[in-house]
């Protein structure tokens, strides 16, 4: 049986999907090859909402074969982020590339114009379209209006969409919700470089008290860590303000809550932190990817207090290194990776009051905190790049039968 000819559409290339989509071109007959709207993230870029340019320092276009969409509208300056919405990045020529004879097409969402192109384009061919979203019934604030007419858009959306993929649970439920026959959905679960980072956290933890010293950080301290943007939806005040409660409190070993990451409220969470939290808190601004696992490692816990997230796959990486996980119930991977009393704690968001218990509750016991981080690891061994191979041959044996042998 020849390869079967698989495309793969994004907007642009994004880290965590890099060595998935190395993965999928390794599969001995899947061909595989990735469409970009633009790739503006695989340079150095100024980010909306980082005080700085950002470059990812892992290879983000190798070990698979991509191609750059031309644009109809004008790309912005070199080394700015562009503004991506339904109409920008305005790309095209999805049609012309997908005359190459190509069996499936895999699109990475389903709001954008490109999108719906790519869609039209692919059912005129007769090739199979699968789509994955992080759309879920959390991941924004809808209405009854807004509920009605996604249900009408997804009635339109399911004819021309063949099978969809599901990262999680919760959107699972949300294709159900709109009509999408459960037959036609695919366990192809967020995940990230399982190996990469075990492998990171297993190398920082030989140099462990070095790392300490660097970020001047008391040795014997527990540590809490927050990874991500400082900004209003990741909630860093509310998460300042519980850690200040807890730090209040005797008997919890003088613990330092550590921010990696940067954004509009670093000003104020520092002069915050100052006034009611002196001491106890780093701010260690933006962390390549590289270096992430050596935070990791550093932590002893680590919370993600967002009052929205459609995932959050920096919970997926720090369980990669054995760590408690603390999410608000707005995170859409809580109900896949956390489960309570058992690697960590859901707290309702914007409650400061539960999120000060669940530091305390999870934290207070450092035997009770290692098994923690056990149990997480264990999870998330059975969370891995493994089971989307798994589920994406599934998908395209489904799709494509007589082409395709997904075993």
């Amino acid at each position: 049986m020849p390869k079967l000819r698989l495309a793969y559409l994004v907007t642009h290339p994004i880290q965590y999907q890099a060595p998935l989509l190395r993965r999928i071109a390794a599969e001995p007959d899947i061909d595989l090859t990735a469409f970009f709207a633009t790739d503006f993230s695989a340079r150095k870029f100024k980010a909306h909402d980082f005080a700085q340019e950002i470059t990812w320092d892992v290879p983000v276009l190798e070990g698979y074969r991509h191609q750059v969409l031309p644009r109809l509208d004008k790309a912005p300056p070199e080394g700015i982020e562009p503004t991506l919405s339904f109409w920008h990045p305005l790309s095209h020529g999805i049609g012309r590339a997908l005359d190459g004879g190509f069996d499936a097409l895999w699109i990475h969402g389903y709001a954008r114009w490109h999108h719906w192109c790519a869609i039209a384009a692919a059912k005129r061919r007769g090739i199979k379209v699968m789509l994955r979203d992080e759309a879920t019934p959390i991941s924004a604030p809808r209405g009854a209006l807004k509920s009605s007419a996604k249900r009408v858009f997804f009635e339109g959306l399911r004819r021309g969409v063949d099978g969809f993929l599901a990262i999680g649970t919760l959107n699972r439920r949300y294709y159900e919700a709109n009509g999408v026959d459960p037959a036609r959905i695919f366990p192809v679960p967020y995940a990230v470089d399982n190996a990469h980072f075990r492998k990171g956290a297993l190398l920082a933890h030989a140099t462990r008290e070095q790392a300490r010293a660097e970020f001047g950080l008391e040795p014997g301290r527990p540590i809490l860590l927050s990874c991500g943007k400082l900004i209003e939806r990741k909630r860093p005040l509310q998460l300042l303000e519980a850690f200040a409660r807890v730090c209040a409190e005797p008997g919890l070993r003088r613990p330092y809550l550590v921010f990696a990451g940067d954004g509009p409220l670093r000003a104020e969470l520092e002069a915050r932190a100052a006034a009611i939290a002196p001491g106890a808190v780093k701010i260690l601004g933006f962390v390549p990817q590289s270096r992430l696992p050596v935070a990791y490692d550093l932590c002893d816990a680590f919370v993600l207090p967002s009052g929205q997230e459609a995932w959050g796959l920096v919970v997926n990486e720090v369980m990669c290194a054995g760590r408690a996980v603390i999410v608000s119930d707005m995170v859409g991977c809580a109900p896949d990776l956390v489960h309570p009393g058992k690697n960590g704690a859901i707290f309702p968001t914007d409650d400061i009051d539960a999120l000060t218990r669940a530091i305390r509750d999870v934290m207070g016991d450092a035997d009770r905190l290692a098994e923690m981080g056990r149990q997480s690891l264990a999870i998330i061994d059975r969370w891995s790049f493994a089971e989307d191979i798994a589920g994406l041959r599934s998908a395209l044996g489904s799709l494509c039968p007589g082409k395709f042998d997904p075993r």
